[in-house]
């Protein structure tokens, strides 16, 4: 059986798949060099800005619940274009997601997440076994 020339040969779109294009430029690695950062934890922060720029202050709230009685101090202070500040809800968002699909939803209000029972009535806790109660006729 002859073979045919022309099954051979790649077709056009599987050809440019695997070749990169002036439209399609091959994706190098970024080098991070991290030996300068600094580490800190914040449990505070407030977001804003300019037409320009995005002002993200970092700080720690001694005080969680309610409003503070003392300032809090801001320790930290990013500043970034929109456009980095775009990429990072990116990659944030997918964080997130993961976070919560492998450990459960986050719950962001501080007076759920503390005191669930006190603040949310739930089932009450009738007598259980092993109480020595007994039910009334």
């Amino acid at each position: 059986m002859a073979k045919d020339p022309e099954k051979d040969q790649p077709t056009p779109q599987a050809s440019l798949a695997s070749t990169p294009t002036p439209e399609q430029p091959q994706r190098q690695p970024v080098q991070v060099d991290a030996s300068k950062a600094r580490a800190a934890y914040a449990n505070f922060c407030r977001v804003t800005g300019t037409p320009e720029e995005l002002i993200i202050d970092f700080g720690l709230n001694t005080q969680p619940m309610g409003v503070p009685a003392e300032p809090i101090e801001v320790t930290d202070r990013v500043v970034m274009n929109y456009f980095t500040a775009k990429r990072m809800l990116s990659a944030l968002s997918m964080s997130l997601q993961r976070h919560e699909a492998a450990f459960g939803v986050l719950e962001t209000d501080v007076q759920k997440r503390v005191m669930p029972g006190v603040l949310r009535p739930g089932p009450s806790p009738g007598p259980g076994p092993g109480t020595g109660a007994t039910p009334q006729r």
